[in-house]
């Protein structure tokens, strides 16, 4: 009887040892499924904040423009977030082409900035203009190289002088190239003559005008380079090259093709070259050409090449007139593209045969001098077809 008692014991405490067993097994499975199922932690860096808003016009603009295009900004309002001003939603039903008349309001100096300034902000969001004169066959023959060069339509010797000199179309050095001089509308309050009657006889006989229906002034030069990339992506997207440039420059087309023959293919894709202007900041002089007031703008430049003349890709071309979109208007033609090509995370490249600022005056007289250059600002038409003569001649000897 003793002995049926012992094994019912040990019966008893084996059974109790696995018992326990089970359940420590179990409560580990569980543990670890709990584990598993825990939502990730996120780390409580602040990474991804929401910037703050600008008091500048321009800069707000912008903030608006990366929120519709920038995907990583589209969030839902959260406790982390500062979200939309309610100035932001008066722009809804605002046409591009009309007045923005918020900017009474949004720019507190708007009274007291130059005229130019206060016509800028109230058609800023303006992109679309009619064209008045169209060529768009042009680069039917994919030229290697297009030469878009900004005009006036009262400049008629400078265009003459460029299309007898460094501009003339055809076959240069064994490459096709095309011009095309870029133009506004001159009107009798900016006290130009009309000269319609004179442009029409231009067009007809050179049939190398471009011409759209705004204001040509100095701050709508922004207007022009984007109605030009429209075109370009329209009319003359397989055009392998581009030099844009200002009608009182000298440019050496041989130069340019010798560079870009040479230039190894990888690249051409991403070209972008000109007299580079690096850690630029705002002029704050109401004084000067180029002022920009804080009320408007706030920050450094990009590095961008100065607008007198620069050399870049087809293909770069055309992936600027989209990005264009998302960039706000700004009243300085150079320094907007700047700001276009750091959208697309490029830099403009540095090219000492871009000569901006022009050379030391003792070297003017010198063809020598110009024969390795590729761009100098400025010349008169004269002085354009002098230096064109002197790189035409065969018998020049630059050794």
């Amino acid at each position: 009887m003793a002995v049926v008692h012992q094994k019912t014991r040990v019966l008893c405490a084996m059974m109790m040892l696995i018992f326990i067993c089970f359940v420590m097994v179990v409560s580990r499975n569980l543990g670890q499924h709990k584990a598993n199922i825990q939502k990730v932690r996120v780390p409580s860096n602040r990474f991804w904040r929401w910037w703050k808003w600008s008091d500048s016009f321009w800069n707000r603009e912008q903030q608006q423009l990366d929120l519709i295009y920038n995907p990583i900004l589209k969030v839902t309002p959260t406790n982390d977030v500062e979200w939309l001003p309610g100035w932001l939603n008066d722009t809804q039903a605002l046409k591009p082409c009309d007045p923005d008349n918020r900017v009474f309001s949004q720019v507190g100096d708007y009274n007291t900035l130059p005229q130019r300034f206060q016509d800028f902000l109230l058609y800023m969001r303006c992109r679309t203009y009619p064209i008045l004169i169209n060529q768009p066959h042009v680069c039917d023959n994919r030229p290697f190289l297009l030469l878009a060069i900004k005009s006036l339509v009262p400049h008629f010797d400078r265009r003459q002088a460029i299309r007898q000199s460094w501009g003339q179309a055809g076959n240069v050095a064994n490459r096709t190239v095309v011009t095309v001089f870029l133009l506004g509308a001159t009107t009798s309050a900016d006290h130009f003559p009309d000269l319609s009657g004179m442009l029409s006889h231009e067009v007809e006989l050179h049939r190398d005008l471009l011409q759209w229906d705004y204001r040509d002034s100095f701050f709508n030069l922004t207007i022009k380079e984007t109605l030009f990339l429209e075109w370009f992506s329209r009319h003359c997207s397989n055009a392998h090259y581009v030099l844009k440039g200002d009608d009182d420059v000298f440019i050496n087309t041989w130069q340019i093709i010798h560079y870009l023959t040479n230039l190894p293919e990888v690249l051409t894709k991403d070209l972008f070259v000109g007299d580079v202007i690096q850690n630029a900041s705002p002029h704050r002089d109401h004084r000067l050409k180029y002022f920009i007031p804080k009320s408007v703008f706030v920050g450094e430049y990009p590095p961008y090449a100065g607008g007198g003349g620069y050399l870049y890709s087809g293909s770069l071309a055309l992936r600027l007139n989209k990005v264009s979109q998302q960039v706000a208007l700004f009243p300085i033609d150079d320094v907007y593209t700047g700001m276009c090509l750091r959208k697309l995370g490029l830099v403009p490249e540095k090219h000492r045969g871009f000569r901006t600022f022009d050379v030391d005056k003792k070297y003017w007289k010198n063809p020598c001098v110009y024969k390795n250059l590729i761009l100098v600002h400025s010349r008169t038409p004269q002085e354009m077809i002098q230096i064109w003569s002197w790189l035409v001649d065969p018998d020049l000897d630059c050794q």
